[in-house]
């Protein structure tokens, strides 16, 4: 094979790609990425105004309104933005998060998390990755090609703890993942194809002080745990999520579907010894 034959395999100048979340920490890392690439992104948010605000629009990327939970909303968001490219290549779900009340902790136990808070952390991440995926997989699936990147998480893999809710949508992303990848593929094209990336801890604003102490700058005991069990000993910065992502939203991993691809410098291999 050329090179230029293996360099053409990572091309995806003017592909359309929906991105939910696309205004969130990681999202808006995977626009940028996909931006600089030439990729076309559609960013799927409630407030397409914080796009704006966030610089993320230019000539290859817009915004639409539209609610992961709601399939009226997705359904017409795909309607705007058909209207506006050819066809849509790629959906990458990047919607998710905890939610407080889900979360244990000395003022709350276990036994008493609300039923409320428990479902509303399963909706946003498995029932917001779902329903995109039947939004776009259908225009993927009467196309005959196309390619879905969910987004786990480490916590799908080990557990974290004060986190059961968060820990087990994260699971379940990642077997829909493997579940979808089989039923595209056998039942509409095995040139569709669905995968999801699984990243480690990163050092972002939102976790910046859970894993640094303000003042002093040093490793906080969870930090230093996490650091311990990271065999690359650093967290990961936005930046090493650009290229696992575009390898596997390109050509280049045309015989690769059904895999969860962790992002954490070693993480989910160390057994601690």
């Amino acid at each position: 094979m050329s090179s230029h034959e293996i360099t053409g395999k990572f091309d995806l100048t003017s592909k359309t790609i929906v991105v939910t979340g696309g205004t969130g920490v990681l999202g808006r890392e995977i626009v940028r990425a996909l931006s600089a690439v030439g990729a076309n992104s559609a960013i799927l948010a409630r407030n397409p105004a914080k796009a704006r605000e966030l610089n993320l629009l230019n000539e290859h990327v817009i915004a639409v309104q539209a609610d992961v939970l709601d399939k009226g909303s997705l359904e017409r968001a795909a309607e705007e933005i058909l209207s506006r490219y050819a066809g849509v290549y790629g959906l990458v779900n990047a919607t998710g998060g905890n939610n407080p009340r889900a979360t244990t902790g000395p003022a709350l136990s276990f036994f008493d998390l609300p039923a409320d808070a428990l479902r509303a952390v399963f909706d946003l991440n498995l029932l917001g990755t779902i329903l995109p995926s039947q939004v776009f997989g259908k225009i993927m699936a009467e196309r005959g090609e196309g390619v879905i990147l969910n987004i786990s998480s480490m916590n799908a893999f080990r557990p974290l703890t004060r986190v059961p809710a968060y820990s087990a949508a994260k699971a379940s992303v990642s077997n829909f993942t493997q579940w979808l990848a089989v039923h595209m593929a056998q039942e509409y094209s095995p040139k569709i194809r669905v995968n999801a990336i699984a990243p480690g801890f990163f050092l972002t604003e939102q976790n910046r002080f859970l894993l640094m102490d303000e003042k002093s700058g040093e490793l906080t005991p969870r930090g230093k745990a996490i650091l311990a069990h990271t065999p690359m000993a650093r967290f990961g910065e936005l930046r090493d999520l650009g290229g696992a992502v575009l390898w596997l939203l390109s050509p280049a991993s045309e015989f690769v579907t059904g895999v969860v691809v962790p992002i954490d410098g070693g993480f989910s291999a160390f057994s601690g010894v």
